[in-house]
Protein backbone atom coordinates (compact mmCIF):
# COMPACT_ATOMS: atom_id res chain seq x y z
CA UNK A 1 0.00 0.00 0.00
CA UNK A 2 1.13 3.51 -0.84
CA UNK A 3 -0.87 6.47 0.17
CA UNK A 4 -1.08 8.07 -3.66
CA UNK A 5 -3.82 5.29 -3.76
CA UNK A 6 -4.88 4.75 -0.59
CA UNK A 7 -8.11 5.87 1.15
CA UNK A 8 -7.57 6.19 4.99
CA UNK A 9 -11.08 3.99 5.39
CA UNK A 10 -9.67 0.98 3.66
CA UNK A 11 -6.04 1.48 5.30
CA UNK A 12 -7.52 1.65 8.73
CA UNK A 13 -8.98 -2.17 8.50
CA UNK A 14 -5.10 -3.83 7.78
CA UNK A 15 -3.48 -1.26 10.24
CA UNK A 16 -2.06 -3.21 13.93
CA UNK A 17 -4.72 -1.48 16.11
CA UNK A 18 -7.35 -2.74 14.21
CA UNK A 19 -5.43 -6.72 13.54
CA UNK A 20 -4.93 -6.62 17.75
CA UNK A 21 -8.16 -5.27 18.63
CA UNK A 22 -9.93 -8.03 16.36
CA UNK A 23 -7.33 -10.57 18.20
CA UNK A 24 -8.41 -9.22 21.65
CA UNK A 25 -12.46 -9.63 20.85
CA UNK A 26 -11.41 -13.48 20.12
CA UNK A 27 -9.66 -14.02 22.89
CA UNK A 28 -12.22 -12.39 25.50
CA UNK A 29 -15.19 -13.88 23.71
CA UNK A 30 -13.38 -17.16 24.14
CA UNK A 31 -12.87 -16.74 27.56
CA UNK A 32 -16.88 -15.80 28.05
CA UNK A 33 -17.60 -19.15 26.38
CA UNK A 34 -15.14 -21.09 28.31
CA UNK A 35 -16.61 -18.97 31.73
CA UNK A 36 -19.90 -20.46 31.19
CA UNK A 37 -18.75 -23.92 30.24
CA UNK A 38 -17.21 -23.91 33.59
CA UNK A 39 -13.86 -24.37 32.01
CA UNK A 40 -12.19 -21.02 33.34
CA UNK A 41 -13.02 -18.77 36.38
CA UNK A 42 -15.84 -16.56 35.08
CA UNK A 43 -13.57 -13.73 37.10
CA UNK A 44 -10.91 -14.24 34.98
CA UNK A 45 -13.06 -13.68 31.93
CA UNK A 46 -14.28 -10.51 33.36
CA UNK A 47 -10.34 -9.56 34.43
CA UNK A 48 -9.68 -10.12 30.34
CA UNK A 49 -12.19 -7.64 29.12
CA UNK A 50 -11.66 -4.96 31.99
CA UNK A 51 -8.02 -4.91 31.98
CA UNK A 52 -7.12 -5.94 28.66
CA UNK A 53 -4.81 -3.73 26.77
CA UNK A 54 -2.06 -4.25 24.85
CA UNK A 55 0.76 -1.99 23.25
CA UNK A 56 1.91 -2.43 19.19
CA UNK A 57 5.74 -1.10 20.10
CA UNK A 58 6.15 -3.74 23.19
CA UNK A 59 4.27 -6.50 20.76
CA UNK A 60 6.95 -6.16 18.25
CA UNK A 61 9.73 -6.11 20.63
CA UNK A 62 8.48 -9.12 22.07
CA UNK A 63 8.10 -10.88 18.63
CA UNK A 64 11.89 -10.28 18.09
CA UNK A 65 12.85 -12.57 20.45
CA UNK A 66 9.58 -15.03 20.38
CA UNK A 67 9.76 -15.26 16.30
CA UNK A 68 5.96 -15.60 16.80
CA UNK A 69 3.30 -12.75 16.49
CA UNK A 70 0.67 -14.32 18.75
CA UNK A 71 2.36 -15.14 22.02
CA UNK A 72 3.93 -11.75 21.43
CA UNK A 73 0.64 -10.61 21.64
CA UNK A 74 -0.76 -12.94 24.40
CA UNK A 75 2.55 -11.83 26.23
CA UNK A 76 1.56 -8.05 26.28
CA UNK A 77 -1.92 -8.63 26.82
CA UNK A 78 -1.26 -11.02 29.95
CA UNK A 79 1.13 -8.21 31.40
CA UNK A 80 -1.94 -5.64 31.20
CA UNK A 81 -4.39 -8.85 32.82
CA UNK A 82 -2.27 -10.14 35.37
CA UNK A 83 -2.11 -14.38 37.04
CA UNK A 84 -5.86 -14.45 35.21
CA UNK A 85 -4.34 -14.21 31.90
CA UNK A 86 -3.26 -18.15 32.55
CA UNK A 87 -6.36 -18.86 31.14
CA UNK A 88 -6.38 -17.07 28.01
CA UNK A 89 -6.25 -19.22 24.58
CA UNK A 90 -7.16 -22.05 26.44
CA UNK A 91 -7.34 -24.97 24.04
CA UNK A 92 -6.81 -22.59 20.79
CA UNK A 93 -3.79 -22.70 18.20
CA UNK A 94 -2.48 -19.36 16.67
CA UNK A 95 -4.74 -20.50 13.30
CA UNK A 96 -7.80 -19.60 15.20
CA UNK A 97 -6.69 -16.37 16.11
CA UNK A 98 -5.06 -15.27 12.82
CA UNK A 99 -7.64 -17.30 10.39
CA UNK A 100 -10.91 -16.05 12.47
CA UNK A 101 -9.38 -12.19 12.22
CA UNK A 102 -8.35 -12.65 8.43
CA UNK A 103 -12.17 -13.42 8.03
CA UNK A 104 -13.14 -9.97 10.29
CA UNK A 105 -10.89 -7.81 8.12
CA UNK A 106 -12.38 -9.44 4.76
CA UNK A 107 -15.48 -9.01 5.61
CA UNK A 108 -15.10 -5.52 6.78
CA UNK A 109 -13.22 -5.08 3.55
CA UNK A 110 -15.79 -6.18 1.30
CA UNK A 111 -18.12 -4.57 3.40
CA UNK A 112 -16.59 -1.01 2.07
CA UNK A 113 -16.14 -2.54 -1.60
CA UNK A 114 -20.09 -3.17 -1.63
CA UNK A 115 -20.75 0.59 -0.92
CA UNK A 116 -17.77 1.85 -3.48
CA UNK A 117 -19.60 -0.48 -5.95
CA UNK A 118 -23.45 1.08 -4.71
CA UNK A 119 -22.41 4.40 -5.42
CA UNK A 120 -20.57 3.32 -8.85
CA UNK A 121 -23.98 1.80 -9.94
CA UNK A 122 -26.07 5.08 -9.39
CA UNK A 123 -23.55 7.08 -11.40
CA UNK A 124 -23.44 4.85 -13.74
CA UNK A 125 -27.48 4.27 -13.92
CA UNK A 126 -27.96 8.07 -13.80
CA UNK A 127 -25.29 8.90 -16.95
CA UNK A 128 -27.02 6.08 -18.74
CA UNK A 129 -30.54 7.32 -18.60
CA UNK A 130 -28.58 10.77 -19.52
CA UNK A 131 -27.70 9.36 -22.51
CA UNK A 132 -30.04 6.83 -23.13
CA UNK A 133 -31.06 8.08 -26.56
CA UNK A 134 -27.80 9.68 -27.45
CA UNK A 135 -27.11 8.04 -30.40
CA UNK A 136 -23.71 6.81 -31.40
CA UNK A 137 -21.47 4.05 -33.49
CA UNK A 138 -21.05 0.85 -32.30
CA UNK A 139 -18.14 -0.65 -32.79
CA UNK A 140 -16.58 -4.27 -33.55
CA UNK A 141 -12.60 -4.45 -33.95
CA UNK A 142 -12.39 -0.93 -33.53
CA UNK A 143 -14.58 -0.56 -36.92
CA UNK A 144 -17.94 1.13 -36.93
CA UNK A 145 -20.15 -1.24 -37.44
CA UNK A 146 -23.95 -0.53 -36.38
CA UNK A 147 -25.58 2.71 -34.53
CA UNK A 148 -26.26 1.84 -30.57
CA UNK A 149 -26.61 4.32 -27.89
CA UNK A 150 -24.16 5.43 -25.28
CA UNK A 151 -26.79 5.00 -22.63
CA UNK A 152 -26.89 1.42 -23.71
CA UNK A 153 -22.69 1.11 -23.86
CA UNK A 154 -22.90 2.11 -20.36
CA UNK A 155 -26.17 -0.09 -19.21
CA UNK A 156 -23.94 -3.17 -20.56
CA UNK A 157 -21.06 -1.54 -17.84
CA UNK A 158 -23.48 -1.10 -15.44
CA UNK A 159 -24.80 -4.67 -15.92
CA UNK A 160 -21.40 -6.16 -15.41
CA UNK A 161 -20.56 -4.09 -12.50
CA UNK A 162 -24.12 -5.40 -10.67
CA UNK A 163 -23.20 -8.86 -11.15
CA UNK A 164 -19.72 -8.02 -9.62
CA UNK A 165 -21.64 -6.88 -6.75
CA UNK A 166 -23.91 -10.01 -6.25
CA UNK A 167 -20.56 -12.01 -6.77
CA UNK A 168 -18.81 -9.97 -3.82
CA UNK A 169 -22.12 -10.47 -1.38
CA UNK A 170 -21.58 -13.95 -1.70
CA UNK A 171 -17.78 -14.09 -1.32
CA UNK A 172 -18.44 -12.11 1.21
CA UNK A 173 -20.91 -14.63 3.10
CA UNK A 174 -18.17 -17.14 1.94
CA UNK A 175 -15.09 -15.61 3.75
CA UNK A 176 -17.05 -15.02 6.69
CA UNK A 177 -16.20 -17.96 8.75
CA UNK A 178 -14.69 -18.95 12.20
CA UNK A 179 -12.14 -21.80 13.58
CA UNK A 180 -11.79 -21.89 17.09
CA UNK A 181 -11.42 -25.90 16.98
CA UNK A 182 -7.52 -26.55 18.29
CA UNK A 183 -4.88 -27.97 16.69
CA UNK A 184 -5.24 -30.03 13.87
CA UNK A 185 -9.03 -29.31 13.73
CA UNK A 186 -10.30 -31.70 16.35
CA UNK A 187 -11.73 -29.52 19.31
CA UNK A 188 -9.39 -32.13 21.61
CA UNK A 189 -9.21 -29.30 23.93
CA UNK A 190 -11.67 -26.80 23.46
CA UNK A 191 -15.41 -27.37 23.03
CA UNK A 192 -17.14 -26.38 19.22
CA UNK A 193 -19.28 -24.41 21.64
CA UNK A 194 -17.07 -22.07 22.12
CA UNK A 195 -16.32 -21.48 18.59
CA UNK A 196 -20.16 -21.29 18.11
CA UNK A 197 -20.10 -18.27 20.92
CA UNK A 198 -17.20 -16.63 19.25
CA UNK A 199 -18.51 -16.62 15.87
CA UNK A 200 -21.75 -14.89 16.99
CA UNK A 201 -20.27 -11.88 18.81
CA UNK A 202 -17.86 -11.49 15.48
CA UNK A 203 -20.80 -11.83 12.73
CA UNK A 204 -19.61 -15.04 11.49
CA UNK A 205 -20.51 -18.12 10.66
CA UNK A 206 -18.79 -21.63 12.01
CA UNK A 207 -16.66 -23.44 10.15
CA UNK A 208 -17.62 -26.72 9.34
CA UNK A 209 -13.97 -28.67 9.00
CA UNK A 210 -11.34 -25.96 9.76
CA UNK A 211 -8.74 -28.93 9.74
CA UNK A 212 -6.29 -26.00 12.13
CA UNK A 213 -7.16 -23.86 9.08
CA UNK A 214 -9.92 -22.40 7.02
CA UNK A 215 -9.89 -24.01 4.21
CA UNK A 216 -8.62 -21.34 1.73
CA UNK A 217 -11.07 -22.18 -1.40
CA UNK A 218 -12.74 -19.47 0.22
CA UNK A 219 -9.66 -16.99 -0.06
CA UNK A 220 -9.14 -17.97 -3.52
CA UNK A 221 -13.00 -17.17 -4.10
CA UNK A 222 -12.67 -13.94 -2.43
CA UNK A 223 -9.62 -12.81 -4.49
CA UNK A 224 -10.95 -14.01 -7.93
CA UNK A 225 -13.93 -12.02 -7.42
CA UNK A 226 -12.33 -8.43 -6.50
CA UNK A 227 -10.02 -9.84 -9.68
CA UNK A 228 -13.21 -10.14 -12.19
CA UNK A 229 -14.33 -6.65 -10.40
CA UNK A 230 -11.01 -5.41 -11.46
CA UNK A 231 -11.23 -6.41 -14.80
CA UNK A 232 -14.82 -4.62 -15.29
CA UNK A 233 -13.14 -1.72 -14.09
CA UNK A 234 -10.09 -2.10 -16.76
CA UNK A 235 -13.35 -3.03 -19.62
CA UNK A 236 -14.84 0.55 -18.80
CA UNK A 237 -11.64 2.50 -18.50
CA UNK A 238 -10.36 1.11 -21.68
CA UNK A 239 -13.34 2.38 -22.95
CA UNK A 240 -13.27 6.01 -22.15
CA UNK A 241 -9.64 5.95 -22.77
CA UNK A 242 -10.59 4.93 -26.54
CA UNK A 243 -13.22 7.32 -26.90
CA UNK A 244 -10.80 10.16 -25.76
CA UNK A 245 -8.86 9.68 -28.68
CA UNK A 246 -7.84 12.72 -30.69
CA UNK A 247 -9.84 11.02 -33.85
CA UNK A 248 -12.49 9.75 -31.81
CA UNK A 249 -13.11 12.50 -28.89
CA UNK A 250 -16.91 10.97 -28.44
CA UNK A 251 -16.15 11.42 -24.51
CA UNK A 252 -13.51 12.84 -22.49
CA UNK A 253 -12.68 13.04 -18.75
CA UNK A 254 -13.44 15.79 -16.87
CA UNK A 255 -10.38 18.30 -17.40
CA UNK A 256 -10.06 20.59 -14.62
CA UNK A 257 -8.64 24.14 -14.47
CA UNK A 258 -5.16 24.36 -14.14
CA UNK A 259 -4.57 20.68 -14.98
CA UNK A 260 -1.71 20.09 -17.38
CA UNK A 261 -1.33 16.94 -19.49
CA UNK A 262 2.10 17.10 -20.34
CA UNK A 263 5.47 18.78 -19.27
CA UNK A 264 6.53 19.37 -22.93
CA UNK A 265 3.52 19.40 -24.93
CA UNK A 266 0.79 21.64 -23.58
CA UNK A 267 -2.49 21.21 -25.93
CA UNK A 268 -2.71 17.69 -24.15
CA UNK A 269 -5.89 16.33 -22.75
CA UNK A 270 -4.26 12.67 -21.36
CA UNK A 271 -6.24 10.37 -19.97
CA UNK A 272 -5.01 10.27 -17.21
CA UNK A 273 -7.53 8.43 -14.70
CA UNK A 274 -8.60 5.95 -17.22
CA UNK A 275 -5.25 5.08 -17.99
CA UNK A 276 -4.20 5.15 -13.91
CA UNK A 277 -7.33 2.69 -13.79
CA UNK A 278 -6.20 0.18 -16.19
CA UNK A 279 -2.73 -0.28 -13.96
CA UNK A 280 -4.58 -0.48 -10.64
CA UNK A 281 -6.80 -3.33 -12.01
CA UNK A 282 -3.43 -5.28 -12.91
CA UNK A 283 -2.33 -4.85 -9.62
CA UNK A 284 -5.64 -6.31 -8.42
CA UNK A 285 -5.87 -9.44 -10.47
CA UNK A 286 -1.93 -9.93 -9.61
CA UNK A 287 -3.51 -11.04 -6.03
CA UNK A 288 -5.39 -14.02 -7.71
CA UNK A 289 -2.77 -16.37 -9.01
CA UNK A 290 -1.42 -16.84 -5.19
CA UNK A 291 -4.65 -17.10 -3.78
CA UNK A 292 -5.67 -19.97 -5.66
CA UNK A 293 -2.41 -21.51 -4.96
CA UNK A 294 -2.74 -20.69 -1.35
CA UNK A 295 -5.28 -23.62 -1.53
CA UNK A 296 -3.46 -26.41 -1.76
CA UNK A 297 -1.45 -26.80 2.40
CA UNK A 298 0.42 -29.32 2.96
CA UNK A 299 -2.40 -31.80 5.54
CA UNK A 300 -3.72 -29.82 8.23
CA UNK A 301 -1.76 -26.67 7.98
CA UNK A 302 1.24 -25.11 7.04
CA UNK A 303 1.81 -21.43 6.64
CA UNK A 304 3.20 -21.10 2.69
CA UNK A 305 -0.31 -19.35 2.53
CA UNK A 306 0.43 -16.53 5.20
CA UNK A 307 3.30 -14.42 3.79
CA UNK A 308 0.71 -14.68 0.59
CA UNK A 309 -2.18 -13.12 2.39
CA UNK A 310 -0.02 -10.66 4.50
CA UNK A 311 0.64 -8.77 1.59
CA UNK A 312 -2.24 -9.82 -1.12
CA UNK A 313 -5.09 -8.93 1.35
CA UNK A 314 -4.63 -5.38 1.78
CA UNK A 315 -2.81 -4.78 -1.60
CA UNK A 316 -5.86 -5.57 -3.22
CA UNK A 317 -8.19 -4.52 -1.17
CA UNK A 318 -6.37 -0.90 -0.56
CA UNK A 319 -6.52 -0.59 -4.59
CA UNK A 320 -9.76 -2.02 -5.41
CA UNK A 321 -11.39 0.58 -3.10
CA UNK A 322 -9.44 3.79 -4.63
CA UNK A 323 -9.94 2.40 -8.09
CA UNK A 324 -13.82 1.99 -7.05
CA UNK A 325 -13.81 5.45 -5.63
CA UNK A 326 -12.04 7.14 -8.50
CA UNK A 327 -13.61 5.32 -11.20
CA UNK A 328 -16.74 6.60 -9.75
CA UNK A 329 -15.72 10.38 -9.88
CA UNK A 330 -14.52 10.21 -13.16
CA UNK A 331 -18.13 9.22 -14.78
CA UNK A 332 -19.84 11.39 -12.62
CA UNK A 333 -17.78 13.84 -14.31
CA UNK A 334 -17.25 12.73 -17.91
CA UNK A 335 -17.42 14.77 -20.46
CA UNK A 336 -19.81 13.31 -23.67
CA UNK A 337 -20.02 15.24 -27.48
CA UNK A 338 -23.09 14.10 -28.89
CA UNK A 339 -22.44 16.28 -31.86
CA UNK A 340 -19.28 14.36 -32.16
CA UNK A 341 -20.75 11.28 -31.91
CA UNK A 342 -23.17 12.01 -35.04
CA UNK A 343 -20.18 13.29 -36.68
CA UNK A 344 -18.21 10.11 -36.73
CA UNK A 345 -21.50 8.23 -37.41
CA UNK A 346 -21.86 10.02 -40.42
CA UNK A 347 -18.60 9.85 -41.80
CA UNK A 348 -18.82 6.37 -43.56
CA UNK A 349 -22.17 8.31 -45.20
CA UNK A 350 -24.46 5.71 -44.40
CA UNK A 351 -22.01 2.41 -44.71
CA UNK A 352 -23.94 1.51 -40.93
CA UNK A 353 -27.05 0.53 -42.74
CA UNK A 354 -25.42 -2.20 -44.66
CA UNK A 355 -27.12 -4.99 -43.10
CA UNK A 356 -30.83 -3.32 -43.59
CA UNK A 357 -30.47 -2.80 -46.95
CA UNK A 358 -28.85 -6.94 -47.32
CA UNK A 359 -31.83 -8.23 -45.24
CA UNK A 360 -34.44 -6.27 -47.39
CA UNK A 361 -32.96 -7.98 -50.79
CA UNK A 362 -33.06 -10.61 -49.46
CA UNK A 363 -36.86 -10.09 -48.44
CA UNK A 364 -37.35 -9.32 -52.11
CA UNK A 365 -36.18 -12.48 -53.43
CA UNK A 366 -32.26 -11.98 -54.29
CA UNK A 367 -30.44 -14.61 -53.05
CA UNK A 368 -27.82 -14.10 -49.88
CA UNK A 369 -24.81 -14.47 -51.75
CA UNK A 370 -25.44 -11.87 -54.84
CA UNK A 371 -26.79 -9.54 -52.15
CA UNK A 372 -24.26 -9.52 -50.17
CA UNK A 373 -22.11 -9.22 -53.31
CA UNK A 374 -24.11 -6.17 -53.89
CA UNK A 375 -23.63 -4.17 -50.78
CA UNK A 376 -20.40 -4.72 -50.48
CA UNK A 377 -19.63 -3.80 -53.15
CA UNK A 378 -21.25 -0.38 -52.83
CA UNK A 379 -19.59 -0.18 -49.34
CA UNK A 380 -16.48 -0.25 -50.58
CA UNK A 381 -16.61 2.25 -53.15
CA UNK A 382 -17.39 4.58 -50.23
CA UNK A 383 -14.44 3.25 -48.08
CA UNK A 384 -12.00 3.63 -50.55
CA UNK A 385 -13.49 6.81 -52.67
CA UNK A 386 -15.89 8.62 -50.22
CA UNK A 387 -19.37 9.55 -51.49
CA UNK A 388 -22.96 8.85 -50.56
CA UNK A 389 -23.67 5.54 -49.47
CA UNK A 390 -27.69 5.39 -51.03
CA UNK A 391 -26.92 7.00 -53.86
CA UNK A 392 -24.43 4.56 -54.86
CA UNK A 393 -27.12 1.68 -53.57
CA UNK A 394 -29.76 3.33 -55.95
CA UNK A 395 -27.59 3.59 -59.05
CA UNK A 396 -26.61 0.21 -58.99
CA UNK A 397 -28.90 -1.64 -61.78
CA UNK A 398 -28.63 -5.19 -59.57
CA UNK A 399 -30.48 -3.89 -56.71
CA UNK A 400 -32.83 -1.67 -58.22
CA UNK A 401 -34.02 -4.42 -59.97
CA UNK A 402 -35.38 -5.77 -56.21
CA UNK A 403 -35.74 -2.45 -54.09
CA UNK A 404 -36.01 0.85 -55.77
CA UNK A 405 -34.86 4.36 -54.01
CA UNK A 406 -38.15 5.01 -52.51
CA UNK A 407 -38.12 1.41 -50.33
CA UNK A 408 -34.04 2.53 -49.49
CA UNK A 409 -34.46 5.53 -48.38
CA UNK A 410 -36.39 4.78 -44.78
CA UNK A 411 -33.57 1.84 -44.23
CA UNK A 412 -30.94 4.97 -43.57
CA UNK A 413 -33.51 5.84 -40.10
CA UNK A 414 -31.40 5.63 -37.76
CA UNK A 415 -34.23 5.05 -35.16
CA UNK A 416 -34.62 1.73 -36.21
CA UNK A 417 -31.70 0.89 -34.41
CA UNK A 418 -32.59 2.35 -31.29
CA UNK A 419 -35.98 1.19 -30.87
CA UNK A 420 -35.64 -1.75 -28.21
CA UNK A 421 -33.49 0.41 -25.96
CA UNK A 422 -36.09 0.71 -23.60
CA UNK A 423 -36.44 -2.81 -23.44
CA UNK A 424 -33.11 -3.36 -22.86
CA UNK A 425 -33.03 -0.87 -19.90
CA UNK A 426 -36.01 -2.49 -18.42
CA UNK A 427 -33.80 -5.77 -18.21
CA UNK A 428 -31.04 -3.99 -16.47
CA UNK A 429 -32.53 -1.59 -14.04
CA UNK A 430 -35.81 -3.18 -13.97
CA UNK A 431 -37.88 -0.13 -14.11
Amino acid sequence: MIPRYTRHEMARIWEPENRFRIWFEIEAHACDAQAELGVIPKEAAKAVWERGKWEIDRIDEIERETRHDVIAFLTNLAEYVGPEARFVHQGMTSSDVLDTCLAVQLTQAADLLLADMDALLAALKRRAYEHKNTVTIGRSHGIHAEPTTFGLKLAGHYAAFARGRERLVQARKDIATCAISGAVGTFANIDPRVEEHVAAKLGLSVEPVSTQVIPRDRHAFFFSVLGVIASSIEHLATEIRHLQRTEVREAEEYFHPGQKGSSAMPHKRNPVLSENLTGLARIVRSAVVPALENVALWHERDISHSSVERMIGPDATVTLDFALVRLTSMMEKLVVYPERMQRNLDDLGGLVFSQRVLLALTQAGMSREDSYKAVQRNAMQVWEKGGNYLDLLSSDPDIAKHIGRDKLEPMFDMSYHTKHVDTVFKRVFGE
